[in-house]
């Protein structure tokens, strides 16, 4: 059983997945839990809303049922990305590349953060719209190699995979509330209902 299938298969609180340092001897190093399991412990404690899937099929699954849970059937999905367009066209979708005629925006994304739980989004996803102006319903396609520390090993991923031209726009998504503290990366940013399609490759 993969890992995330025991984090989300169980009804326990997210709480008891780490191990408190007041539960250990005073001297003892505080245990680091896995990059993997921090950030979806810190994804769901956003609010946002996570779906593990195995292969390709679950993740159409998935979407569908996405979908149908919020009566979206009969909604436009505003998509932009054209690889992303290739790999859902047989998802009858129905796609507008307005934002006004949009009920949701399906995406991919840079980098899942683990120390806090958000999505690192760039140019190649936005392109240069703000975050304010998309449909307040986000469903982002990410695969598990995508999972990073800290936004800096974000940031450092984005530039080598892209030495010729460095994306614009980079944009920190957290699913907090309006009053939480956010880095500059964040500032001016909307809060989104957002659901994470999670593909394992690893």
């Amino acid at each position: 059983m993969s890992l995330f299938r025991k984090i989300f298969g169980s009804k326990s609180d997210s709480s008891q997945q780490e191990l408190k340092s007041n539960d250990r001897g005073k001297y003892m190093p505080e245990i680091k839990l896995p990059i993997d399991e921090r950030f979806t412990i810190n994804f769901k404690a956003n609010g946002g809303k996570f779906l593990y899937c195995e292969d390709l099929n679950e993740i159409f699954q998935n979407l569908g049922n996405i979908i149908d849970e919020n009566k979206w059937n009969d909604k436009k999905t505003l998509l932009l990305d054209e690889n992303l367009k290739e790999k859902f066209k047989n998802s009858n979708l129905q796609t507008t590349t307005k934002i006004s005629d949009s009920t949701f925006f399906l995406t991919t994304c840079e980098n899942l953060i683990a120390n806090d739980g958000s999505l690192l989004i760039s140019s190649k996803q936005i392109y240069e719209k703000k975050l304010p102006e998309l449909p307040i319903n986000f469903i982002v396609f990410a695969t598990t190699s995508q999972i990073v520390e800290n936004i800096g090993e974000g940031l450092r991923g984005i530039k080598s995979k892209n030495r010729q031209k460095i994306p614009t726009n980079i944009t920190a998504i957290k699913h907090f509330k309006s009053d939480d503290d956010k880095d500059f990366l964040s500032y001016g940013s909307s809060a989104k209902n957002l659901y994470l399609l999670l593909l394992e490759d690893l």
